[in-house]
């Protein structure tokens, strides 16, 4: 029998029981038996990847051992514990590995890139740093429930070389939300030591520039792990606040398999073995003659037969088969839009009015929707579309952000988890870039990869014509088309501007609405004051004719109809309104009824929508034209300020010239 001398970590039992600490070792023991079984089937070509977690097992197994079961936790490659803590069937884990059906995420994603809400487990994405901020939005919901729970998220070190890493702190901290962020340090982001990672002594030392509490554990000692998260989590439960917790251990394999470790020096590497953490508290146990040989050699008898078990099961599992209308199925949650028709008193509105007016009836049928954006609570928004929000239905729900982007759509997101409604608005749709890969990555793909919906609108006040230059006046509506899983919309009037939005805030799927800056205070209608809702992917004939179709929308449709009664051509205008999902019939309808087309937009000519609208027609519409598909929009340039320059950018000269070229030919 060890004495504890010969142990290399040094373990205080505090108040635990008995039972607890056995149940601490047998939880970090079956992980670690399924690792030396993977790493077997790796090499025997049965599995595709492996990223192992083998020596770092306490960090895992003590922190998910430390949260109550509704708690949620988002973890990362190397946390398998945190699913076999949490009881995940291995039947389920190996076929999710092999890419079967009864996987969790029907072969669509590997690894631990899912999620499983009945076990409250949401795995991560490759790109690491976005997790946190899903987490603060998971800890957003508690606090506005006044749930009394907390969430958790795992990064390594690397990960936090991330903006997402500091984004997420920094909103953490600012709204004081119950979440703990783990910091995995193993020494290595792949062949990069730390030592080139971060120049501080322990990355804990960041959360004192957040202002938050931040402490350093030893990540190989299983009781030091289990005891201050929980205790950390008892304190946070009561008294909301992030804790960020860094966990020194090493990373004893590859960052995958295939990477090997021969960039490791061979002392180190003999250093942390003598610190493994099964190995050592499994011998502090049997001095303390809570273990014994045969407690052990029966308990791994038992797991190494669940594990045949669940593997027999796998391999029996034929190969995933599917077919294109499943898989396109599958990349929205199903929503049988209920088209609302207003019955109710209209008054005059401008465009920016009706916008107004339809976040505030939605924030009315809604309790649990949630209004985020810089400057939007106290202030009203930069545009003023949320002035008075605050006052009336509080600063829980109608939220200033810091210049964050990322995290607060990541946070949007975390909500959704905890069936939250979320509005984001970029105060301009330009600064959308700084949270494109939570919404290409993240939102756009959740539902497709592992069947959680994510139901959240961004608002993106776009568009030139207004002088603003080239960060304040793009409408970049390609980019989101482009990416299966979202939903674009893009009104041209204050009617449909309201009708859409409503519709955006009831569909479960994420959307973004593109209202155009300029037409916010330029024009005016009358729309109807309570809830109604437009079809989304329903385009609109908002003037008919027969010499030749303009398909367009946004400011498009406004340009289109000036251009049209200057030169008295018989055009046939459709507003599309809706981007993704296309109305395919609508646009068929007018080219079969003109047959001629000209599809205008304000995006750039290369990569615009109306180069797809344009192949559409040209492919299924062939034999109905009587003339080329014209495409008409801005130059392919930034957008200039000078107002001579943006004259020049804008379609709106070319518009003229080609409609009349097109109607003649």
């Amino acid at each position: 029998m060890p004495t504890t001398t010969e142990i290399a970590i040094s373990y205080d039992k505090g108040k635990l029981t008995t039972e607890e600490m056995k149940n601490l070792y047998f939880r970090m023991v079956k992980p670690r038996m399924i690792e030396e079984k993977m790493l077997i089937l790796l090499r025997q070509g049965k599995i595709s990847k492996w990223f192992s977690g083998i020596g770092q097992e306490a960090i895992s197994v003590g922190a998910t051992s430390a949260l109550q079961d509704e708690e949620i936790i988002f973890p990362m490659h190397r946390n398998l514990g945190v699913f076999t803590t949490r009881n995940v069937p291995l039947e389920r884990l190996f076929c999710q590995w092999q890419g079967k059906a009864d996987g969790f995420t029907k072969g669509r994603d590997r690894s631990f890139h899912f999620g499983t809400m009945d076990y409250n487990t949401v795995g991560m994405i490759s790109h690491l740093g976005p997790q946190l901020s899903l987490a603060a939005g998971v800890a957003l919901a508690h606090k506005l429930s006044e749930e009394n729970n907390v969430s958790l998220a795992f990064t390594g070190e690397g990960g936090t070389s991330e903006g997402e890493f500091h984004e997420a702190l920094n909103v953490a901290a600012v709204w004081q939300l119950p979440v703990i962020f783990i910091i995995e340090n193993n020494g290595y982001g792949l062949s990069t030591p730390t030592s080139e990672q971060y120049y501080c002594k322990d990355l804990a030392d960041r959360g004192k520039g957040y202002g938050m509490k931040s402490y350093v554990v030893d990540g190989n000692n299983i009781l030091e792990v289990y005891q201050t998260v929980k205790k950390l989590a008892t304190k946070i439960r009561k008294k909301p606040e992030p804790i960020l917790l860094e966990c020194k251990t090493f990373r004893m394999r590859g960052h995958e398999e295939a990477s090997g470790t021969k960039y490791v020096p061979k002392e180190l590497m003999e250093a942390w073995a003598k610190k493994d953490p099964i190995q050592n508290y499994e011998s502090f146990l049997k001095a303390e003659g809570i273990l014994t040989d045969e407690i052990i050699n029966n308990y791994r008898e038992e797991v190494k037969a669940e594990i045949t078990k669940g593997l027999d099961y796998a391999f029996k599992q034929p190969a995933i088969t599917s077919n294109p209308t499943d898989e396109l199925n599958d990349v929205y949650a199903p929503h049988q839009q209920e088209v609302v028709v207003h019955d109710q008193p209209a008054k005059e509105m401008r465009f920016i009015d009706a916008i107004s007016s339809g976040l505030e009836v939605a924030m009315e049928r809604h309790n649990k929707l949630v209004l985020m954006g810089q400057d939007i609570a106290d202030y009203g928004g930069v545009f003023k579309i949320t002035n008075g929000f605050m006052e009336r239905f509080g600063k829980g729900r109608v939220r200033n952000t810091p210049l964050c982007e990322s995290a607060v759509l990541g946070i949007g997101i975390g909500l959704s988890l905890k069936k939250y409604k979320s509005m984001v608005e970029m105060q301009f749709g330009d600064f959308v870039t700084c949270g494109f890969n939570q919404i290409i990555n993240n939102m756009a793909k959740l539902h497709y990869r592992w069947g959680q919906h994510v139901d959240m609108v961004v608002r993106m006040p776009c568009g030139g014509s207004v002088g603003a230059g080239p960060f304040h006046s793009q409408t970049n509506e390609a980019w989101f088309v482009h990416t299966p899983g979202l939903k674009v919309l893009y009104p041209s009037t204050p009617h449909d501007a309201k009708g859409l939005l409503l519709a955006a805030l009831e569909d479960p799927n994420p959307v973004i609405f593109f209202e155009h800056k300029a037409l916010y205070r330029k024009i005016s209608a009358e729309v109807p004051e309570g809830f109604y809702t437009i079809e989304i992917g329903k385009a609109k004939v908002v003037r008919p004719g027969q010499t030749l179709s303009i398909i367009t929308y946004g400011l498009g449709v406004h340009w289109a109809k000036q251009v049209v009664e200057e030169t008295g051509i018989d055009a046939e205008i459709l507003d599309l309104r809706s981007l993704q999902p296309l109305d395919y019939d609508a646009i068929a309808a007018t080219v079969m009824n003109t047959n001629k087309a000209l599809v205008l937009h304000e995006d750039c000519m290369t990569g615009g929508i109306g180069g797809d609208i344009a192949a559409y027609i040209a492919e299924n519409l062939f034999e109905y034209l009587d003339g080329p598909v014209v495409r008409v929009a801005s130059l392919d340039t930034p957008v200039p300020f000078a107002g001579n320059l943006e004259d020049d950018f804008l379609p709106v000269k070319r518009l003229k010239e080609q409609l009349e070229k097109l109607a003649a030919y």
